[in-house]
């Protein structure tokens, strides 16, 4: 993970970054925080598609393109040498990319799922720590403005001990869309236990530490679906904490993203984070991106997208706290959201790989994870709970 620095001024050039997928996880996500980084530049997008390219250099110019990841590893010699690997390509494609440019020494942010199973995840990241290079996973929910706020409410003791973490990404699409991530071929690693629940379980292991029981529920319920499109996990941590966890694509009545009950009091906030949906709509973070390091630490947002601070929701939107109260009819009091911040990844990563402080997401966590959802489809399977 070394750093290059500029000939004769001593000063750090920018650390380029190769992307591997420029569909909705390299466009809408990676390459506009990639670029909002100080101290990364997008230097080549991995896309065979005219129209992604087109979207691309519009965006970034300068970028250069490669067919394939084989094709840009092959050329990252002197002059083309990449700091990073970003691989936002389907599933499928994460473990067999990401091996490749591991053992070509480069170092590798993979989207989630970093794989199919915690053993595929655990061998990525034993390889990279005998390589000595950085493999991360991008869970960017650890930084949603609701998780954030979460974090320090029980951080604080202001719900005393957790008794119980509700948490939801429910939707309402009837109609399946097609593609890969609704395919029903197992090599695909599609439906929403693998989508969506990378992300749940992710913040629940974060909150409330490792699960020692799983028991899951999992239906594929729209006309022409072939993967799970409706399904419920609830885990017993090791800590006494019950999570329960729903990822739906059939709900037509939406219930709150986080409903969390304490011994003194309990949270309930509705709503999403805006950041995916602002990213969507072509705003952009500032580029002056939060604090690197935990998830939830200090640390500001960036600051101007043309329509108010980055990651910033309304008043109207804030969670409520209180006991024996109902947050609808407005019992409790509002607490204020902290600002969502997904900037913090890519700033923590720049200073993983400039400063050797460690990743903001391990494949070892990411390993975690996936004994959960493999626990979760064998319990779905079999009707019983998992130890995982």
């Amino acid at each position: 993970m070394s750093t290059r620095t500029s000939a004769g001024t001593g000063s750090r050039s920018p650390l380029r970054v190769g992307l591997v997928g420029y569909g909705l996880a390299g466009s809408v996500f990676h390459a506009p925080l990639i670029a909002a980084t100080p101290g990364l530049v997008l230097d080549t997008v991995v896309t065979t598609s005219p129209e992604r390219r087109e979207q691309a250099r519009a965006e970034y110019p300068g970028v250069r393109f490669a067919d394939s990841h084989r094709e840009l590893l092959s050329r990252t010699e002197g002059g083309d040498a990449l700091d990073l690997l970003v691989v936002a390509s389907p599933n499928r494609t994460h473990v067999p990319i990401a091996t490749d440019a591991l053992r070509a020494g480069l170092p590798v942010v993979v989207d989630k799922p970093l794989s199919a199973t915690a053993a595929e995840a655990r061998a990525l990241a034993a390889l990279a720590e005998e390589r000595g290079l950085l493999l991360s996973v991008f869970q960017n929910r650890r930084w949603d403005n609701d998780f954030r706020t979460v974090q320090q409410l029980v951080a604080a003791g202001e719900l005393g001990d957790v008794q119980r973490f509700e948490s939801r990404f429910e939707r309402w699409r009837p109609k399946p869309k097609g593609g890969w991530r609704e395919s029903g071929d197992p090599e695909e690693i599609g439906g929403l236990l693998y989508d969506l629940g990378s992300h749940l379980v992710d913040q629940a292991l974060v909150l409330f530490g490792p699960a020692v029981r799983v028991y899951a529920e999992s239906a594929v319920r729209r006309p022409g679906a072939e993967a799970d499109d409706d399904t419920f996990i609830a885990l017993t941590h090791a800590s006494g904490v019950n999570s329960h966890l729903w990822m739906s694509a059939t709900t037509a009545q939406l219930g709150p993203r986080f409903r969390v009950l304490g011994s003194t009091a309990g949270y309930v906030k509705y709503g999403l984070d805006p950041q995916e949906q602002a990213l969507r709509d072509g705003l952009r973070p500032s580029g002056t991106a939060g604090t690197p390091g935990a998830p939830g630490g200090p640390g500001a947002a960036g600051t101007d997208t043309g329509a108010g601070a980055w990651g910033v929701e309304p008043e109207s939107l804030w969670g409520r706290l209180g006991a024996g109260e109902s947050p609808v009819s407005g019992g409790g009091r509002a607490v204020p959201t902290l600002p969502g911040d997904y900037p913090a990844y890519y700033a923590a990563v720049a200073a993983a790989l400039r400063d050797g402080t460690p990743p903001p997401v391990t494949a070892p966590e990411a390993a975690a994870a996936l004994d959960v959802l493999e626990a979760a489809r064998r319990s779905a399977q079999e009707g019983r709970a998992i130890a995982p």
